[in-house]
């Protein structure tokens, strides 16, 4: 049997805020994003895609719902508290990713 290998992307930890990348094109690349818990954290967006679906990126456990420009880095700032593994996805609820805070 094979498996689906995981697109996983770790964070990196520059002055103290903890960085990773995502591409958005027909899903977020990666999906799973590996986090430290109680560092300042920037997941930075790339959207490369015009879909409407992808026009929003919610993190319901952070309450934060934002509007993702086509071909422009944004930024999503937190701050994760807790370990464990929290969703986010496209506003429509169509695609998915996960972050993995340890």
């Amino acid at each position: 049997m094979f498996f689906k290998k995981k697109n996983v992307g770790k964070a990196v930890i520059k002055d103290g805020v903890q960085e990773v990348r995502v591409t958005v094109d027909g899903g977020y690349k990666p999906d799973r994003l590996e986090l430290s818990v109680g560092v300042p954290t920037k997941i930075i967006f790339d959207r490369q895609t015009d879909s409407a679906c992808f026009d929003q990126v919610v993190f319901p456990d952070f309450d934060i719902k934002a509007d993702l420009p086509v071909h422009e880095d944004f930024a999503i700032e937190l701050t994760p508290r807790e370990k464990g593994e929290f969703g986010f996805s496209c506003g429509m609820d169509m695609y998915h990713g996960t972050l993995v805070v340890k």
